[in-house]
C-alpha cells in the first residue's frame, strides 16, 4: 500500500562512532542504511521486517515517495526555518486542518510527544489559574501510564526504573489506579486542573482502556470542572482504525496530545486545545523555537491527510480484526503467550519468558520487535503493512517464540 523510493545504501560509519553517542539506549548492532516500504536494510544488505515502525512513527512506511517529494519541494523553496516570531503558510495550513478535523479550536506545535504533554500540563495550570484559583494546578494520571521523560511528564509516568534516578520529580502530580471510585476520591474541583490518560497505554503493556470507563471519566471530569487530556501520542492518527482514538471512545476531550506519526519520522508534536483552554493562554505563556517549522509542517500536512484517508483507516480496522484472530491462533499453537491485548495496528503479547529474549531471537531472524515491559511484546507495524507481510512477521515471530 506504500510507494517507496530508492535511497543510497553507501552510508557507513567508523567502528568507533557508536561510542560517541551517549549511552541512554541499548541498541541492536545492525547499522541501518536504507529503508523501503515495511523493511529496513543494514550495511551488509540484510533485510529486516519492521514491526516497530520507529515506535509507532513510520506509519506510511520507509522511503515513502510522497513524503520524499514534499521534503524536496520544501528544500527547494529555501524556507526551512523562521522561528515562531513569523508566520509561515505550512504551519497555518496544518493547524487549520486539525481544527477542521477535530474538536479543537486552536493548536500548539512542538517537537516531540514529551514536549506536547509537558505543554499540556502548563496549559492546564494556566487554565486553572484563569478560573480565579491559584491552587487549581494538580495533574492526575493513571497507573500504567507513560507520558514522557521530562520533569513534568516523568512525574506522571508510572515506571519506577524511569523515575527513581531523578527524584524529586515535579510536584503537584498524582498517579492513581484505573478505578472510577479512586478517581472520584482524588479529582478535586478546587485543586485539580487536569486528568491525563492514554486510550491505549503503550509502554504500560498495551492496555486498552474500556470505552465505558473513559466515558464515565469524561462525565466525572466535567462534574468536577477538571480538564481531560488524552495522550494519543502513540495510539492516535490512525493506529486504532480511527483518525483519533477518542472517536472510537465516544468522548470529546479538552486537549489531545499528538506526535509520533505526524510527519512519518520528522520530529513534530502537537497539542489540540478547546476554546476554554485556548482562551486562558496569553502571548509569552509558552514557546518553542523549532515547533511547527515550514519543513516539518509541510511534511506533516501531507502525512496526516493520508492517515485520514477512509481507505487506509478501513484497512487498519479490518486488518486489525484479522490480526487479532491470527495472534490468538499463534497463542494456541505455541503455548508461549499468556494474553493478547490491543486493537487496530497496536498489540501487546504477554509472554512466559522475558520479552527481551524473544526480541533478540526475532532480530536474528530479520524481524524487528519492541517490548512494553519485562514480559510483553509490542507490535506496532506501519499502517500500510499488508496481510501477506503481517503473515510473514507472524511466521518469524512463531519461530522466535519456539526456539528457546
Amino acid at each position: 500500500m506504500s510507494t517507496a523510493t530508492a535511497l543510497p545504501d553507501s552510508v557507513t560509519a567508523p567502528a568507533s562512532a557508536s561510542n560517541a553517542i551517549l549511552g541512554t539506549y541499548k541498541r541492536q548492532p545492525a547499522l541501518f542504511v536504507r529503508g523501503e516500504g515495511v523493511r529496513l536494510f543494514d550495511d551488509s544488505g540484510k533485510s529486516y521486517l519492521d514491526m516497530v515502525a520507529g515506535i509507532a512513527v513510520v506509519s506510511l512506511g520507509h522511503g515513502d515517495a510522497g513524503v520524499a517529494r514534499v521534503i524536496q519541494e520544501t528544500l527547494t523553496s529555501g524556507l526551512i526555518h523562521t522561528s515562531n516570531l513569523y508566520r509561515t503558510a505550512a504551519g497555518e495550513r496544518l493547524a487549520a486542518w486539525f481544527v477542521q478535523h477535530s474538536f479543537a479550536s486552536q493548536v500548539f506545535f512542538c517537537n516531540s510527544g514529551a514536549e506536547a504533554n509537558e505543554a499540556a500540563f502548563k496549559f492546564a495550570r494556566r487554565w486553572g489559574r484563569a478560573q480565579g484559583n491559584d491552587n487549581k494546578f494538580g495533574i492526575v494520571s493513571l497507573r500504567g501510564a507513560f507520558h514522557g521523560r521530562l520533569p513534568g511528564t516523568l512525574a506522571a509516568t508510572d515506571r519506577a526504573s524511569y523515575r527513581q534516578p531523578f527524584l524529586p520529580l515535579m510536584g503537584g502530580v498524582q498517579i492513581v489506579e484505573r478505578d472510577l471510585e479512586e478517581l472520584r476520591a482524588v479529582l478535586d474541583p478546587d485543586t485539580t486542573a487536569a486528568l491525563i490518560l492514554e486510550p491505549i497505554q503503550g509502554e504500560g503493556g498495551v492496555r486498552v482502556l474500556d470505552p465505558d470507563f473513559v466515558r464515565e471519566v469524561r462525565t466525572l471530569t466535567r462534574e468536577r470542572n477538571v480538564l481531560l487530556i488524552l495522550d494519543e501520542i502513540q495510539c492516535g492518527l490512525g493506529r486504532t482504525g480511527h483518525l483519533f482514538a477518542y472517536e472510537g471512545l465516544g468522548v470529546v476531550p479538552d486537549m489531545v496530545t499528538l506526535a509520533k506519526p505526524m510527519a512519518n519520522g520528522l520530529p513534530i508534536g502537537a497539542v489540540l486545545v478547546n476554546e476554554p483552554v485556548a482562551g486562558a493562554m496569553q502571548p509569552g505563556d509558552h514557546g518553542t523555537t523549532f515547533g511547527g517549522g515550514p519543513l516539518v509542517a509541510a511534511v506533516a500536512e501531507h502525512v496526516v491527510q493520508r492517515l485520514a484517508d477512509p481507505v487506509l483507516l478501513e484497512h487498519v480496522l479490518e486488518t486489525g480484526c484479522w490480526l487479532s484472530a491470527e495472534l490468538n491462533a499463534l497463542m494456541k499453537r505455541t503455548g508461549k503467550i499468556r494474553a493478547i491485548r490491543g486493537m487496530g495496528f497496536m498489540w501487546g503479547l504477554d509472554t512466559h519468558e522475558p520479552a527481551a529474549a524473544i526480541v533478540g531471537r526475532a532480530y536474528d531472524r530479520g524481524l524487528l520487535l519492541v517490548g512494553a515491559g519485562e514480559h510483553t511484546l509490542r507490535l506496532l507495524p506501519p499502517l500500510v503493512m499488508t496481510r501477506d507481510e503481517l503473515s510473514e512477521a507472524i511466521a518469524l515471530l512463531e519461530s522466535a517464540l519456539l526456539d528457546n
